[in-house]
């Protein structure tokens, strides 16, 4: 009973989990972060990074890439350092962390990508998103913030590893983003017609991971008191049993939420059929900066037909 995304790691040595959007997208993959080192596996973590990478005093090792250490220097809003910190607090261990800049586009970004495969000898990634917009194809009435997304994917199409996968979480937190639910179930199930959908698993509190990343959301709060994560938040509330209207950061004051048990799912999937599906890859396949990314979706929303705007039917 065990899902194929279980089955095919079994056999991987080193992996390299990142988060796919930006933000705290790299949180919501410590739970297989600390599941794949319990198998012994080594993992590298790296993220789409919103923090100012420069602030950081972190040397750049080629164009917008950054190691993250303990060293670096503390900044208002650095979620990947405060990672690496919980990391050694929870585990006692040294984790390697990298940062791409936000400002990449896809081509600067895929060879900060291949420099980390090379030098640490990846054999599988896993890519995560902290939402479903990743599994957008850019032709739904509405895709939430689907730039960074579909810039990371695109970049990290057919890299050289064994196997690649991205995994999507949180169904439900992008519906003050817009994001078009009845689309991203149609999209899966697309994806499950070409074999691409490799199951799913619900973190619940009953496990260690869960309860980890209960403790490592309520870390990240108190070392961050303004720039708590929503996704993150949600996820960990769900995963408590929290429902409905409720509101764990004070940024969603004001706004109606819908806390659900789907938050805990995690969705995973053949990270080459997600990305091949992008609308507009080609167009953006040779960018050299976030705002090329942006004109080429922004060109392709503009002259495309988009899908007809369906909410669930229950």
């Amino acid at each position: 009973m065990q899902i194929e995304f279980f089955n095919d790691v079994s056999s991987s040595k080193v992996v390299l989990i990142a988060g796919v959007g930006g933000g705290f997208d790299v949180a919501s993959g410590i739970p297989l972060y600390k599941y794949l080192r319990e198998l012994g596996k080594e993992v590298i973590l790296a993220n789409f990074s919103f923090t100012d990478l420069i602030a950081t005093g972190s040397v750049m090792m080629s164009r917008g890439l950054y190691p993250i250490t303990e060293e670096s220097n503390d900044l208002s809003y650095f979620p990947e350092k405060l990672i690496v910190q919980w990391i050694k607090e929870n585990s006692n261990e040294t984790v390697n962390m990298y940062a791409f800049s936000n400002q990449l586009g896809v081509a600067p970004l895929r060879k900060a990508y291949l420099e980390i495969i090379e030098k640490h000898n990846i054999d599988t990634l896993i890519m995560v998103d902290g939402g479903t917009d990743s599994l957008m194809f850019g032709d739904e009435s509405g895709v939430g913030t689907i730039i960074e997304d579909s810039c990371s994917l695109v970049a990290t199409l057919n890299l050289p590893v064994e196997k690649s996968f991205l995994v999507a979480t949180a169904f439900g937190v992008e519906q003050h983003h817009h994001l078009n639910h009845y689309s991203c179930l149609e999209n899966i199930a697309t994806l499950t017609k070409a074999n691409a959908f490799k199951g799913c698993f619900s973190l619940t509190k009953d496990m260690k991971e869960g309860r980890d990343f209960i403790n490592l959301v309520e870390y990240l709060n108190k070392k961050q008191p303004a720039s708590m994560s929503i996704v993150a938040n949600s996820i960990s509330s769900a995963i408590q049993g929290e429902f409905g209207d409720y509101h764990p950061t004070p940024k969603t004051k004001g706004s109606e939420q819908f806390i659900n048990p789907f938050m805990t799912l995690y969705w995973f999937f053949d990270l080459d059929e997600v990305a091949c599906r992008i609308k507009y890859a080609e167009e953006i396949k040779e960018s050299e900066t976030i705002g090329h990314v942006i004109d080429a979706f922004k060109k392709y929303r503009a002259s495309n037909v988009q899908r007809a705007k369906r909410g669930l039917p229950l």
